[in-house]
């Protein structure tokens, strides 16, 4: 039995029992992106495909590095870290390449915990995309560098002196690619194996760093294909001795590493909702006003794209990462570019986020917002024309400059109150406000090597 063919309870039952499973593999992402998971017995997977099961909710209250959050209400030591209902879901099976006949079902938070489920607020906002008579296509790419290093070997340099698995610029480069063809393919056949196929893969500008496109599909299908693809993209490389990083900037003397979104919305008969051949750029006015939500809530909704303390230094000009709200046709200087097409093709880039998102909830942002400025018709003004880096916008425009004051903003937004719920909000702006809290207890090299001495 084929895993793409599971789509309901009884078929994960079949195929568990097809190829004689004494285990599955069951994982969750939490508010970073992080797949949490185990392997589950045969006998408990099938009562939890019925009935679902719990899940300690400390994963909704920690970071990155599995520190407790102290100022989330939803749990923490005044609850106890209880279990959370979860429950499986079936149509997400996935073959595991690396283990031989082993299937991987993603599962989601329920009851109270699926306010603030990152999956689960994606799916709010594509059933409010439903209500307006919406279905939404989506698609992520994501650059990331690969090093010819171990988790233990960087750890031991301090991640100082990283050897990359290339040297030099090298985009696009056909000479790099064929070199490193075993791992290309390698990567290739995992992510068609796993449903996460690639629609294009190449080298971009800079030492050992990819860019991997991966095909459009329903949204929600396509925020799991990006979040498995960051996970085992990773496991791969780490089975070869090798390591890949989605941070959104690694080092200052590089470029930083972009996670763009890509966003197009059809009606209830199949037909694409943002061309319109007699409009200026073939753009609808159901993508102008889209696009114009998108615009508008930006600087208040930025906390959900750029997620980390890392994600700020990728934002100044030069680095091909926009620093203002604002959009273009064609234009990649911008924040939001428009991408002129068919009525298949028609789509908006969401060029602000960086490969560190978070799938879920980024989509949730790109998303949701274009649909409130669609219930509000904003209209997103004139497209810019030209280096967007070298114009000055209104003061409405500019992007918040770190986490803290990204989160301060959300929390205070009306706007993803109304997209996104108030727990949701509450929660997830603490939760960056802590990020970058510890952040601040940091004494950097850069702050070394500038006091130590001379102060």
């Amino acid at each position: 039995m084929d895993a793409s063919s599971v789509k309901t309870a009884a078929d994960a039952r079949a195929i568990v029992e097809a190829r004689g499973l004494s285990h599955v593999k069951v994982g969750v992402f939490d508010a970073d992106g992080i797949m949490r998971g185990k392997y589950m017995g045969r006998e408990k997977f099938f009562s939890a495909l019925e009935k679902g099961f719990g899940f300690c909710d400390v994963v909704l209250g920690w970071d990155s590095n599995d520190q407790l959050y102290d100022n989330v209400k939803f749990t923490g030591w005044h609850t106890a870290y209880p279990d959370a209902p979860v429950r499986i879901v079936p149509s997400s099976c996935r073959d595991v390449p690396f283990e031989e006949h082993m299937v991987l079902f993603l599962a989601e938070f329920a009851g109270p915990a699926e306010e603030i489920c990152p999956r689960g607020t994606l799916r709010r906002v594509l059933d409010r995309a439903a209500n307006l008579g919406y279905t939404v296509n989506a698609a992520a790419e994501f650059e990331f560098f690969v090093f010819d290093e171990t988790p233990d070997s960087v750890r031991a340099k301090g991640y100082r002196d990283l050897r990359n698995i290339t040297p030099g610029f090298f985009g696009y480069s056909m000479l790099r690619a064929s070199v490193h063809s075993d791992f290309y393919r390698e990567l290739l056949d995992m992510c068609t194996a796993m449903r996460m196929p690639l629609e294009g893969l190449h080298t971009e500008t800079g030492p050992g760093v990819l860019e991997a496109a991966i095909e459009y599909d329903e949204a929600l299908e396509s925020a799991d294909r990006a979040a498995l693809f960051k996970t085992y993209a990773k496991i791969l490389a780490q089975k070869r001795g090798w390591m890949a990083t989605f941070m959104a900037k690694w080092s200052k003397d590089w470029p930083g590493q972009s996670g763009h979104l890509h966003v197009s919305l059809k009606d209830k008969a199949g037909k694409g909702v943002f061309f319109d051949e007699a409009k200026p750029h073939t753009m609808s006015d159901e993508q102008r006003w889209f696009v114009g939500g998108q615009k508008a809530l930006m600087p208040e909704l930025l906390a959900m794209i750029a997620c980390t303390v890392n994600s700020y230094t990728r934002l100044i000009p030069g680095f091909w990462a926009p620093t203002d709200a604002t959009w273009g046709i064609e234009n990649r200087t911008c924040a939001l570019r428009v991408i002129p097409g068919s009525a298949k093709s028609q789509r908006v880039e969401y060029r602000i986020a960086a490969a560190d998102i978070n799938p879920y909830i980024a989509l949730a942002c790109a998303i949701g917002s274009g649909l409130w400025g669609i219930e509000n018709r904003i209209d997103p003004g004139d497209p810019i024309v030209g280096n967007a880096y070298e114009r000055t916008f209104p003061a409405e425009q500019a992007l918040p400059r770190t986490l803290y004051e990204a989160a301060e903003r959300l929390e205070a937004s009306k706007a993803a109150r109304d997209l996104f719920g108030d727990a949701f909000v509450e929660h997830y702006a603490a939760t960056r406000k802590w990020e970058e809290r510890e952040f601040r207890k940091a004494i950097t090299d850069w702050e070394m090597a500038r006091y130590f001495e001379i102060i």
